[in-house]
């Protein structure tokens, strides 16, 4: 069901991968670090705001993007996080609702890997109610000042531009905060046992004074972030998948090879089953994902729809990993194989970009015409 092109940007992508993921990721998970070297390799891959056009961004269609993704979170869910951080998040927002001077200033680089974005949405007491933030942006002559805080947000201490929503006298607005700026300071959330190969920050902003036109011009409201949010979420749809498919495979893998009672495992009638599930679940989810994409591409996708793909196949992903987890046994708790961590970093993917219970509520609405969210 793929065009020869397609199949080349996945396996193209596949092999990224393979040599500069998988051989790495146990180390960088468990040390808790992201590998800032490989955003400039990301850059040169195409994959930074690869669905975007123009300004040194590479124009692929929704599905390749999407094939990019499940291959990127089959290596891990951090790394494929930052691809849509920067991509479909900080250079999609830029790209949709920014000025010309805005988008020459930044997505060129952003595109290269040599500058690098994040999205402040999020706060300590705004998270699934984003029209509750309480960052504001007040005006002082021609001058913005803005002030609050932004919690969750990827890749905050490693970035050079913060696109920051905020409330104003006339609704939220969405700025582009160079993080040298006078009063903008980040730091990294630390403990995490999910997504620990990928930076997540809180940003403080202090009275940061903006030029007037660090204002994205296009952006009125909360369908400005909302935008880019759905950017992000179809890339989840097709990322969880990937994330699973490495579960399933590990664990069919090994239980071809894990000796008891005197043969392999995945002779037994019940590890048949649970392999069989995993693969129907697999197999329907990227599905899903396929015709979403496809839609996307043809301009026909509704936001509701992505809404079904991503409570669908995160949620699926999990139990895929926790499956696969019960195959490989004690062993499937360690680092030696990439189930556990897939288990763990899913429920970091399960609860952004939505929460099951919005993705639910946003499917209600659209089945009733009632909405339920207040």
């Amino acid at each position: 069901m793929l065009s020869d092109e397609e199949r080349a940007v996945r396996e193209e992508v596949r092999g990224f991968v393979r040599e500069k993921i998988k051989p790495y990721i146990q180390d960088w998970w468990e040390k808790a670090l992201f590998p800032r070297e490989i955003v400039p390799q990301m850059g040169a891959q195409g994959l930074l705001g690869m669905h975007l056009s123009g300004y040194g961004c590479a124009g692929k269609s929704a599905v390749e993007y999407g094939l990019a993704c499940m291959e990127l979170e089959a290596g891990d869910s951090g790394l494929r996080t930052f691809v849509s951080v920067q991509g479909s998040l900080a250079m999609s927002a830029i790209h949709k609702f920014g000025s010309e001077e805005q988008k020459q200033q930044w997505l060129p680089r952003m595109a290269k890997g040599e500058a690098i974005g994040c999205f402040g949405l999020s706060e300590p007491e705004a998270g699934s109610d984003p029209a509750s933030m309480k960052t504001f942006a007040r005006k002082d002559g021609s001058d913005w000042i803005l002030s609050g805080r932004k919690r969750w947000i990827g890749m905050g201490t490693i970035a050079d531009v913060a696109v920051v929503w905020a409330q104003t006298d006339d609704g939220v607005r969405g700025f582009l905060v160079p993080t040298d700026t006078s009063g903008f300071s980040a730091k990294d959330i630390v403990h995490k046992v999910s997504m620990r190969a990928s930076g997540q920050s809180e940003l403080h902003l202090q009275e940061c004074r903006l030029p007037s036109d660090a204002m994205l011009p296009e952006a009125k409201g909360l369908k400005g972030p909302f935008a880019s949010l759905n950017e992000a979420r179809y890339g989840v749809i097709w990322g969880a998948m990937g994330a699973a498919r490495d579960c399933y495979e590990c664990a069919l893998e090994y239980s071809k090879n894990r000796i008891q009672f005197g043969k392999p495992i995945a002779s037994f009638q019940l590890t048949q089953q649970k392999l069989v599930q995993m693969m129907l679940e697999i197999q329907k989810g990227t599905m899903v994902a396929l015709h979403i994409g496809r839609m996307k591409d043809e301009g026909t996708l509704r936001p509701e729809q992505v809404s079904f793909g991503k409570l669908n196949n995160v949620r699926e992903a999990i139990e895929i990993a926790r499956e696969a987890r019960t195959i490989l046994g004690g062993n499937g708790i360690t680092l030696e194989y990439p189930v556990i961590r897939h288990a763990n970093n899913l429920e970091s993917v399960r609860t952004y970009e939505g929460t099951d219970e919005v993705h639910t509520l946003v499917l209600g609405q659209a089945l009733t015409g009632i909405p339920a969210f207040r």
